[in-house]
């Protein structure tokens, strides 16, 4: 099957919403030979949105692929604080080297301010 046929039924499946019996397969598919798949299954994870994927999201963080690395770091963001976890590794891609970092490094910044955002100026923050 392409590579188009299956990245576009990944992003099908991401489209239909918090479905827990679709996690087992797109969790699979983080693991696939072609980098456009993994990088639709880490963008359908973040859309469905569970904290049990943010183990498996993380690990894409170092993926060779740009595009890959970019989806999962703004799927950790979509999932927000429950992938608090995550942080060290997404502040990791703030120093990314690889080529197209600077969309990665935006897409890394951008989900630590989705998963820890800061109180508005003024407010006090009680201890952790």
């Amino acid at each position: 099957m392409s590579e188009y046929v299956r990245s576009t039924a990944v992003d099908a499946l991401g489209n239909l919403g918090p479905k827990a019996e679709l996690i087992p397969a797109l969790t699979r598919l983080l693991a696939d030979q072609n980098g456009k798949v993994r990088e639709s299954a880490a963008r359908a994870l973040g859309t469905i949105g569970p904290a049990t994927v943010v183990s498996s999201l993380m690990e894409l963080l170092a993926d060779k692929n740009d595009h890959v690395r970019l989806a999962a770091a703004s799927a950790l963001g979509q999932i927000g604080p429950e992938a608090k976890i995550a942080i060290p590794a997404l502040t990791q891609l703030l120093d990314d080297e690889f080529e197209f970092n600077e969309k990665v490094r935006q897409s890394a910044a951008e989900s630590l301010q989705e998963i820890n955002p800061r109180p508005p100026f003024g407010t006090t923050v009680p201890p952790y």
